[in-house]
């Protein structure tokens, strides 16, 4: 069967080269098989990828493994805070390195992986400059936002309307993750248990109700907005939002522009793919693994635990993400 996995991570070496010289925080240390990267002085590495992150060749080594045809669309994930966690010059830098190299291994396995941009949040003209490039010059399929500009948890900011504005034009995709910028102070111990368990759903919850609250998705009806992680917690808290959120002077429910996103099938949970299909509606569920972060043979197996229709089977492996993130 061809499929294609919507959430797929794949982080380049010479972007975190490109860091190794830097005396300040964030910085990278090279280490025997890939890196280690420091936010914050004083905190444990945050990130220490090796080559189960970095080799795109073993990475589609495991796929064929797989017993599939398997294409991947890039996403960043948790790292994509750093381009809104440094300084205006730096965080475009950095960003223009990182779509330059997700171009290059997109023309390189042309039909087989996809890419989507690094976006810098903290100046908005820089961000529609970087956002402009990414898609029309470098011909980026989408766009990286993470769930907090650096510490600033406020995506639904004002002056980033003309940004998000600028993504509904487009037509392209937003894929919103998690980062770790914010609730690992408040989660702390259990050697990150509870941080990663409940930390992450949380904080990219939090983003997207923002997006949904501030009108943000009201007034720019041509925003797309992919919710990792089955959608977090707002499909299940759906129900309370709609029963709160008056407060809001939404012209529609919350429920309204949640099911209006899109999600993938990430989750260690057989009945939690089923919600999100019930709630969000077969159209709006694609495929998606998070590989490396989890193994692929897992989410299929949970899937295949639905029982679901070959035609229902064949959207959601494949067709869905076809449509939804306008693959050529």
């Amino acid at each position: 069967m061809k499929i294609i996995d919507s959430h797929f991570h794949w982080w380049p070496s010479k972007f975190f080269e490109s860091l190794c010289s830097k005396t300040t925080y964030p910085r990278v240390e090279k280490t025997a098989n890939g890196f280690r990267y420091w936010r914050r002085e004083g905190e444990p590495p945050r990130f220490s990828p090796g080559p189960v992150w970095l080799d795109l060749d073993r990475q589609f080594e495991y796929m064929d493994s797989l017993g599939h045809e398997v294409s991947v669309v890039c996403s960043i994930g948790p790292l994509s805070v750093h381009f809104s966690d440094v300084g205006v010059e730096e965080g475009y830098d950095a960003a223009m390195l990182w779509n330059e190299e997700m171009a290059r291994v997109a023309k390189e396995h042309s039909g087989r992986l996809w890419a989507s941009a690094a976006i810098p949040l903290v100046d908005t003209d820089i961000a529609i400059k970087v956002l402009d490039h990414a898609v029309g010059e470098l011909g980026l399929m989408g766009v990286n936002l993470p769930g907090s500009i650096g510490s600033d948890p406020y995506l639904d900011a004002d002056r980033l309307e003309p940004f998000y504005r600028r993504v509904a034009e487009l037509g392209v995709p937003a894929f919103l993750h998690p980062t770790d910028a914010i609730f690992p102070d408040h989660l702390q111990g259990y050697d990150g248990a509870l941080h990663l368990s409940l930390g992450r759903v949380i904080e990219v919850s939090v983003a997207a109700s923002r997006l949904i609250l501030s009108g943000m998705m009201e007034r720019n009806p041509g925003l797309k907005i992919v919710m990792s992680h089955t959608g977090g917690a707002l499909p299940y808290q759906s129900g309370r939002m709609d029963k709160n959120g008056t407060a809001a002077n939404l012209p529609k429910p919350p429920s309204h522009y949640i099911r209006r996103m899109y999600t993938d099938t990430v989750t260690p949970h057989a009945l939690g793919m089923r919600f999100a299909l019930d709630y969000y509606g077969i159209d709006h569920v694609m495929y998606g693994s998070d590989y490396p972060c989890w193994d692929p043979k897992e989410t299929l197996r949970y899937l295949g635990e639905l029982e679901l229709p070959e035609d229902t089977m064949q959207a959601i492996l494949h067709d869905n993400a076809v449509r939804i993130l306008n693959l050529k």
